[in-house]
């Protein structure tokens, strides 16, 4: 009697699309039936249960209350703990839409919803030249110019090997050891030739991928659970690959850089994994002593991989360049009825203040918007349609639409009639 073998282990893509397929397809299944379906289906493949669990988890795929199976409200992102004072959760609505936040409670117009510290930082270039002069904190980047005891050079610096990152205090040198170990040029100069590469194209996703992948890397070097909390930050961001952008710009006539792209993995490859003299590689050794799991390689340093995580940080990315774990689960209107503000005196470029534009009931989502609103529908549309989003179908969208249908684009009438919209909305 024959067997079946099981000694395929599959990419995390490869499971994750083939746990979604099968959740799209059985949705009151919990993760026992899930995982039952998916080695049935796939009768090479090694995969735990707790492997199935932690995706479905960050793909808020698992019912909050295992005792409603059929409910699909409520759902919380275990990347995000939100605590009980917090005004706001996650919601999963549905496969084509994926997670958003909605209004726990009612909310005023002028609340302050929530502040929140990056993930990571890749700042505006301004501000990196100025961390990169000892200008500007390398944690916060607020501006640290004048002489205060209080700033702090990178430990590792020495003449020999100097490091230009500076901060603002000890607690933020502290924090730091989170990201900046790997992006040193003291502790790891291998380093250096990426984030230069990344500074002349002006390529903030590539800076913002080097800063994550080190995150990620680093936690590696500590126990489990500080591993599992990044881990799941970044598995639960939105992801469209670079190649899947290019299709959307190839229809509008755009061909993608592939020449830059391989130049800019090479770059990445040499800074994380394979430096290229032996000095190098051993100062990369001392800082990554564990061994990296199958796993975390196979999503950081395949090709493909690398530019499914350049698509993940442009599509998440704040405009002033943080990547936030609450933020980035708001989905997109061409009215937003929630502002992000940067407030904060001390870290106002990296601290995000989000507030209430309007009155919120429970329940209501919250909602940002991707494009510049003071664009017409056209323009808006062709840069959502740049990531793959579909025609925008919020209010205003709809209702532009059918006022340039019956009206004649290139007539005055429809300019005014566009610009009166606008004003009603409060988007001029």
């Amino acid at each position: 009697m024959s067997s079946t073998s099981r000694n395929v282990i599959p990419t995390e893509d490869e499971v994750r699309k083939a746990i979604i397929e099968l959740k799209k397809g059985n949705p009151a299944s919990g993760v026992a039936k899930i995982h039952s379906l998916l080695l049935h289906a796939n009768s090479s493949w090694t995969v735990s249960e707790k492997r199935v669990r932690k995706i479905l988890q960050s793909e808020g795929l698992i019912n909050s209350d295992p005792g409603t199976p059929n409910s699909t409200t409520n759902i919380i992102h275990p990347s995000f703990r939100l605590n009980k004072a917090s005004m706001v959760e996650v919601k999963y609505f549905d496969a084509v839409k994926g997670k958003g936040l909605v209004a726990k409670e009612n909310i005023a117009k002028g609340d302050v919803l929530w502040k929140e510290d990056p993930f990571i930082l890749a700042p505006e270039w301004e501000i990196y030249d100025l961390q990169h002069l000892s200008e500007a904190c390398s944690f916060c980047s607020c501006i640290i110019r004048d002489h205060s005891p209080l700033h702090i050079s990178c430990e590792a610096s020495t003449t020999a090997t100097p490091c230009t990152a500076r901060y603002c205090n000890r607690l933020c040198r502290l924090q730091a050891e989170k990201v900046h170990p790997l992006l040193c040029s003291a502790r790891n100069p291998a380093s250096v030739p990426l984030l230069a590469f990344a500074r002349d194209a002006q390529w903030m996703a590539l800076h913002a991928l080097a800063q994550c992948t080190s995150r990620l890397l680093l936690a590696s070097q500590q126990d489990a659970a500080t591993f599992d909390l990044d881990w799941e930050v970044v598995q639960g961001l939105a992801e469209l690959g670079m190649e899947e952008r290019a299709q959307c710009l190839r229809e509008q006539g755009l061909e993608p850089d592939r020449d830059n792209w391989r130049r800019a993995f090479e770059l990445y490859l040499q800074a994380f994994k394979e430096p290229r003299t032996p000095a190098e590689q051993k100062k990369l050794a001392r800082v990554l002593k564990k061994p990296i799991s199958e796993e975390l390689q196979k999503f950081t340093f395949e090709y493909q991989a690398f530019l499914r995580g350049l698509g993940r940080m442009s599509l998440n990315l704040e405009a002033h360049g943080g990547l936030y774990r609450l933020h980035s689960h708001l989905n997109h209107s061409c009215t937003p009825n929630v502002s992000i503000r940067h407030l904060d005196q001390r870290t106002a470029l990296s601290r995000i203040t989000v507030i209430a534009k309007e009155d919120f009931e429970i329940g209501q989502e919250l909602l940002i918007t991707y494009t510049n609103p003071q664009s017409s529908l056209r323009d808006r549309r062709r840069r959502l349609s740049e990531w793959g989003f579909g025609p925008c179908r919020c209010e205003r969208c709809v209702t532009e639409e059918k006022v340039w249908k019956e009206s004649d684009s290139n007539t005055q009438e429809a300019d005014d009639l566009a610009d009166q919209l606008k004003a009603g909305l409060g988007v001029l």
